[in-house]
């Protein structure tokens, strides 16, 4: 997967090359074309490479016949984080079709403000994101073009770099797992092959876990996520993971994602338009489990507790309607408005849960509303929080990683709203009016006092076209952010 090498081998027949608008003159540490002692400014010059930002050249040189690649980075000074790992996806993806497994780094190329673990933790991260595919249930379908193997040319540190590298392949694993669980059509992934595919992943990183099965969920009272699930032939299922990296279960880490397998909108039906795609209703609950990939490969020392309530929302003649009351686990009553607003009724039960398991503090990540997608498009999750320095703390890491979040207001007028009942605690769905935040509210309701982020994905869980981090369609939005805040 990774090698470093401290010269470059005979062997290799692709390098790759990061060139900055700063070091046009600088000669790299192999020369272009060894045997005329050529500069870098030469190419660039006669149009052969460049340095313009995201811009590919290819450079051919004489026997062995060694394919040479400069991937250019602009400015130093502009280079961000995001902007360096967007460009190598460009380039890993572009050498990747052209065929070649294996390739090399010439990583003093790319040396700038940012630190030897952060460049190596971006190199093996854009590497797996930007050339991974989604399976295909074709017929007939062609193996994929991939890169298997990436060395890279470093004087010293070694070890420093390596363990990077791999961090960021862990960080990319997460990533991909969650692409692929949203992928995967609703018939295929039911609530119960979802509880399967985590019990498969927490043998294979030595976690706790329990499915609490319906009789389970019925004597805990979890009557939010039962009410959802009345009107499916699928049993529900709450998934509950433990990864225990403190001596003690102390100073919990709760992760509570949305696994909503399939939603019709239940009575409150969506048109026709509305449903293709609600297949990814449940991309909460996979970034959950792709951030819990992630922890598993890297092993921080933390506590983290992964909860997933899990059902599809069907159409029955004893599924849930408009104008039920029903009871949560907290004890609190719901008067349900919408069955379209169901995410927030299994989270609710969620939350509670993650609360009895001793969780210090709660991230919940669901795609939860189509008023975040009017209100940030495709570029920005939204986020409500009870809890500024815990919020503070999430952005910083989700603009590191790429994955951007928007602080929504959450004060006494919105709260209020989802109290307005004449005959319950609450109601699931006061008002269209800011409707992404009446959906947070209702779940910091039974979030209460404990430390909360609440993220709307609704409107970065999917791609419309390939990018330069991955193909057309999931994104594996938020697995990075969760996952990054454990190992921060």
């Amino acid at each position: 997967m990774f090698s470093i090498q401290n010269k470059e081998t005979e062997n290799d027949n692709t390098l790759l090359i990061g060139l900055f608008k700063e070091e046009a003159e600088q000669k790299v540490s192999t020369d272009v074309d060894s045997s005329r002692k050529e500069t870098l400014d030469m190419y660039i010059k006669s149009g052969d490479i460049s340095n313009r930002y995201k811009t590919l050249s290819k450079v051919l040189s004489p026997p062995p016949n060694k394919r040479k690649y400069f991937i250019g980075l602009g400015e130093k000074k502009e280079l961000t984080k995001h902007s360096f790992r967007k460009a190598l996806g460009h380039a890993f993806q572009s050498i990747a079709k052209e065929g070649h497994e294996e390739i090399t780094i010439d990583f003093a190329s790319f040396t700038s403000h940012l630190s030897i673990e952060e460049l190596g933790e971006i190199i093996g991260e854009a590497l797996y994101t930007s050339t991974y595919h989604l399976p295909s249930f074709k017929t007939k379908r062609q193996e994929p073009k991939m890169i298997r193997h990436l060395h890279v040319i470093s004087e010293g540190k070694e070890e420093p770099l390596l363990k990077a590298l791999e961090k960021g392949y862990a960080l990319a694993q997460g990533v991909n797992t969650a692409r692929h669980l949203v992928h995967l059509p609703a018939n295929i992934l039911t609530p119960s092959e979802l509880a399967e595919f985590a019990k498969t992943l927490a043998e294979d990183h030595e976690f706790e876990i329990e499915i609490l099965e319906k009789a389970d969920m019925e004597k805990l009272g979890m009557g939010a996520l039962l009410a959802v699930n009345q009107g499916s032939v699928e049993p529900p299922k709450m998934i509950v993971m433990k990864y225990q990296g403190l001596e003690n279960w102390e100073d919990v880490t709760a992760f509570v994602g949305k696994g909503i397998t399939y939603d019709t909108g239940g009575y409150s039906i969506k048109p026709k338009t509305g449903m293709p795609g609600m297949k990814g209703d449940m991309g909460g609950a996979a970034a959950v489990l792709g951030a819990m990939d992630t922890i598993g490969l890297l092993k921080p020392k933390k506590n983290i507790l992964a909860v997933i309530p899990s059902t599809d929302n069907m159409i029955a003649g004893d599924a849930f309607k408009p104008d039920d009351v029903i009871s949560s686990m907290s004890g609190k009553t719901i008067e349900v408005l919408n069955t379209d607003a169901e995410g927030r009724l299994a989270l609710a039960d969620g939350v509670t849960y993650a609360k009895s398991q001793k969780a210090g503090r709660i991230f919940d990540v669901a795609t939860l509303t189509g008023g975040v997608v009017t209100a940030l498009g495709s570029w920005m999750t939204g986020a409500m929080t009870n809890h500024q320095e815990l919020f503070n703390d999430l952005q910083q890491i989700s603009e590191d990683m790429g994955e951007p979040i928007w602080q929504l207001p959450y004060n006494e007028d919105y709260k209020a709203q989802v109290r307005k009942s004449d005959i319950a605690d609450l109601n699931n769905s006061p008002t269209r009016k800011a409707h992404v935040i009446m959906g947070g509210a209702f779940v910091g309701a039974f979030v209460e006092e404990t430390p909360w982020v609440h993220l709307d994905i609704a409107g970065t869980s999917i791609s419309e076209s390939p990018h330069d981090l991955g193909p057309k369609g999931p994104t594996g939005v938020m697995s990075k952010t969760l996952a990054g805040y454990v190992l921060s």
